[in-house]
């Protein structure tokens, strides 16, 4: 009988392995500086924001519109004091040939332009493009969002708006006109550019933070602003020759550049640019709370809309 040798069923001894992986010491080291918070936050997103609506940082595409607008609003205003300066004594001229006051209701064309550009740029492509949550994701409140975009969107129109007025007060200085007069004129206007670049803000801000597309939203914000100022100035010069100035007084409160211009005329006695600017007391006021109305309420439209955007 032939005996079967003894099979062993312990496991097999692992063969020698070479070791093939090695850990490079590379030298990365933990963030070990101060924490800022939310406010150094809050200020660098305002500060990015005011830069995106000159086209700085951006492609050089995204220059274009926003330098040429700046220097569209600069052009007339240096024709202006190069006039002033230069011809002062021949044509008798004792003032500035056109008004602080009404020189942005001259060029409203080009501040809704700017306006209709920049909002969506800011707004819409956030929601568009969700980058919105990734904001919300950082020590950033939705409310905190809100204020700085808009608050970029209005620095950025204040400029557009207030560079030529500075360039016409330095030329009316230049051309020797009474300083304290054309200082207490230009800060009146000064005034009434940073309420009209709040106004033009908040709402155009607010209309295109309805829509995630830019075209769709460029497009509302100009029918917005040029069409209620077109409605507004025919109901107005309508209202002047018909002699019923109460009517074109109550039709300026739904323009922002109208609505600007009367709040103008009742604090600071500015140049009326329109037929029928508020006159008393009491509709001075409705002019200045108006404003305020169309201001804050902006504000607490947007702060709704973006309720519902999740992060």
């Amino acid at each position: 009988m032939t005996e079967v040798p003894a099979v062993s069923t312990s496991p097999p001894e692992p063969a020698a392995v070479a070791p093939s992986a090695v850990i490079h010491d590379l030298g990365y080291r933990p963030y070990e500086g101060p924490r800022l918070g939310a406010g150094a936050v809050s200020w660098a997103f305002f500060v990015t924001g005011l830069r995106h609506c000159f086209g700085l940082g951006r492609s050089g595409r995204s220059k274009v519109l926003p330098m040429i607008l700046l220097a569209l609003m600069l052009l007339p205003a240096l024709i202006l004091v190069g006039v002033l300066v230069q011809a002062k004594d021949l044509l008798g001229l004792d003032e500035q040939i056109v008004a602080y006051s009404t020189y942005p209701m001259t060029t409203q064309l080009l501040i809704s332009v700017f306006v209709a550009a920049q909002a969506p740029a800011l707004i819409s492509r956030d929601l568009r493009f969700r980058t919105i949550t990734l904001y919300l994701a950082r020590p950033l409140r939705r409310t905190t969002y809100v204020l700085v975009r808009v608050a970029s969107l209005t620095a950025a129109t204040f400029v557009l708006i207030g560079a030529p007025l500075l360039l016409m007060y330095l030329g009316g200085l230049l051309a020797e006109l009474p300083a304290g007069r054309e200082t207490g004129r230009f800060l009146g206007a000064a005034v009434g550019a940073l309420l009209l670049a709040a106004c033009l803000a908040g709402l155009s801000a607010l209309t295109a933070a309805l829509t995630v597309r830019r075209g769709l939203a460029v497009a509302a914000v100009i029918v917005v602003l040029l069409v209620s100022y077109t409605v507004v100035a025919t109901i107005q010069g309508i209202a002047w020759d018909s002699g019923h100035d109460t009517v074109g007084e109550v039709a300026g409160l739904f323009s922002p550049y109208t609505l600007v211009n009367g709040v103008q005329v009742f604090l600071f006695d500015a140049p009326e640019a329109t037929p029928t600017p508020p006159t008393g007391t009491a509709m001075g006021l409705l002019y200045l709370g108006t404003v305020a109305v169309l201001v804050l309420g902006s504000m607490a439209a947007m702060l709704g809309r973006y309720r519902t955007v999740t992060s």
